[in-house]
């Protein structure tokens, strides 16, 4: 279900928000902070695989880039920049060193492509060949909507930290831009981005005055 090259950069995003969040001012910590992404970051992509094949489809994560830079065709840059990489530490350094580690947590996106055979075979050939931005949505939806469930979950269990990373993943990936998550939900099914950034905002607010 997840191929060599997502394992990589599920890793590597991990390790980079560690490092973003902790500055390694503790080696435990840092260790359980990589723990409690990873968690989170799976779980995220198995929620959308699992969606996505049910939608007669399947995905592929990799680290967020970008490449234009404006809105006219020239504005673009010579090779894609990396920012899921980069973002987390710049967020680190330049806009949100408070807050004991809020960070940048959006960096991995997805592509999609649509399992012909099988859709043919339940549907007719050439009947459900292309996705639509409603279905991008329940995708990107899914694994949202997971990530809130077990934040839930794990501060009931008493895992504060699994719970606050969780809730700051999905704060950022709901950001209506780009490749991210929050803009296939936005354009898709505005309704779903409406009630999930609810929920989110009131969760933000709840890991700085509760968590």
């Amino acid at each position: 279900m997840v191929n060599h090259k997502e394992i990589i950069a599920i890793m590597t995003i991990s390790v980079i928000f560690a490092f973003a969040i902790t500055l390694l001012t503790d080696f435990n910590y840092f260790l359980t902070t990589i723990l409690a992404v990873l968690i989170i970051i799976f779980l995220n992509v198995f929620a959308k695989k699992i969606t996505a094949y049910l939608l007669e489809s399947e995905i592929e994560i990799k680290i967020w880039e970008f490449k234009r830079w404006g809105y006219k065709q020239k504005q673009t840059l010579k090779k894609s920049f990396p920012a899921g990489a980069f973002f987390p530490i710049i967020s680190k350094i330049l806009f949100f060193p408070i807050a004991g580690g809020f960070v940048w947590m959006a960096s991995l996106v997805f592509d999609v492509k649509t399992r012909i055979s099988r859709a043919a075979k339940r549907h007719g050939y050439y009947s459900f060949s292309e996705m639509s931005e409603e279905h991008l949505a329940y995708i990107a939806g899914a694994g949202i909507f997971i990530n809130l469930l077990f934040a839930f979950f794990g501060y009931l269990l008493g895992f504060s930290d699994f719970a606050k990373f969780s809730i700051w993943f999905v704060f950022f990936n709901m950001i209506p831009i780009s490749d991210l998550d929050g803009n296939k939900i936005f354009f898709g099914k505005m309704v779903l981005w409406g009630a999930l950034a609810t929920i989110t905002l009131i969760a933000v607010g709840y890991t700085f005055f509760v968590v």
